[in-house]
């Protein structure tokens, strides 16, 4: 077998966007005008998988998209042939709202797990714990196909995911104390409603909450992809135009400046405690962490910017490797 080998060029790429919300996030909102963005440079209207018994038409003054339904049971499977469907019939976007079925949806994987341990150990519970694992086997690989093959899709695959807040008790000082639960998937307690390490396959992924519609807080993003969602603005049609542009090859506008240094090194600092107490790594794992990447006894506000973001990408290394 030979290979064949050419320079490369970013030409014809396509994205996996996540938006995960509350209701009052925005996330439909959103993900429709970032595919209306989108499909206006194609010329052509996109497409809505949706599983919320035909919420999505709602905006349907708002918006030029074709609309389909997604009924149970929501497996991975039967997301991959709706999403495959729609490629097929070469949307520029496609919008799938709600991800977060294929989950803890009915016939989701959560679903597909119960029901694979009730064949395999029936109602014995002492059986039903010792298949417990080995009953993840077949949900967990229609998933893992699935993920793959969304992959290889060539339109802009815009996923939308629900989330719940969702609290833990930390002792400080002797005390117990209720927090908002800390996750490297999450912000400010809401966890999107999927497999943990899903937004972690996408291209970019983000949360948007209720006291801020819109505003992407992200999850992944990386730095390729910061000057297309600025966080400081709201997604937008814009946003959209800009991904498809980039994707296309087109050059990627600059990313806008901080007000300083000292903001970016603060915003940076603050994502480094975010993710260690996600990880719950302990203060010597961190001190150690610390001088591999920032240095040995550099304080804080000394951090070299491109340090702080070498640290942060091997934080999330070992949340993917977990």
């Amino acid at each position: 077998m030979s290979f064949t080998f050419r320079p490369a060029a970013r030409e014809n790429v396509s994205l996996l966007i996540g938006l995960a919300g509350p209701s009052g996030g925005g996330k439909t909102y959103t993900a429709m005008r970032l595919a209306a963005g989108i499909a206006a440079q194609a010329g052509r209207p996109f497409a809505v998988i949706d599983t919320e018994a035909g919420r999505a038409k709602h905006y349907a003054d708002q918006f030029k998209f074709d609309h389909g339904d997604l009924t149970a049971p929501f497996s991975p499977s039967r997301y991959l042939e709706a999403i495959t469907a729609a490629d097929e019939a070469g949307y520029p976007a496609i919008v799938v709202d709600s991800f977060s079925h294929e989950h803890a949806g009915d016939g989701g994987v959560l679903d597909m797990q119960e029901a694979e341990l009730t064949r395999m150990a029936g109602q014995d519970y002492a059986k039903r714990e010792a298949c417990k694992m080995a009953a993840w086997v077949r949900p967990k690989g229609e998933r893992k196909r699935m993920v793959q093959r969304l992959l290889q899709i060539r339109a802009h695959l815009i996923l939308c995911f629900r989330a719940e807040e969702k609290i833990e008790m930390v002792k400080e000082d002797g005390r117990w104390k209720i927090i908002p639960k800390q996750t490297l998937a999450g912000f400010k307690g809401w966890i999107p409603i999927c497999d943990k390490n899903l937004p972690f396959e996408l291209t970019c992924s983000f949360i948007l909450t209720p006291d801020k519609p819109g505003m992407p807080q992200p999850i992944k993003l990386q730095e390729q992809h910061r000057a297309l969602f600025p966080l400081d603005q709201p997604i937008s049609e814009e946003s959209g135009r800009r991904l498809a542009e980039w994707a296309r090859g087109g050059v990627a506008p600059s990313p806008q400046p901080m007000e300083s240094p000292d903001d970016e090194r603060a915003a940076l600092l603050a994502e480094v405690r975010r993710l260690a107490e996600a990880l719950k790594i302990s203060r010597a794992d961190r001190q150690t962490y610390w001088t591999q990447h920032v240095g040995k006894n550099v304080k804080p506000e000394l951090a070299d910017v491109a340090a702080l973001a070498d640290l942060i990408a091997a934080l999330k290394k070992m949340n993917a490797g977990t």
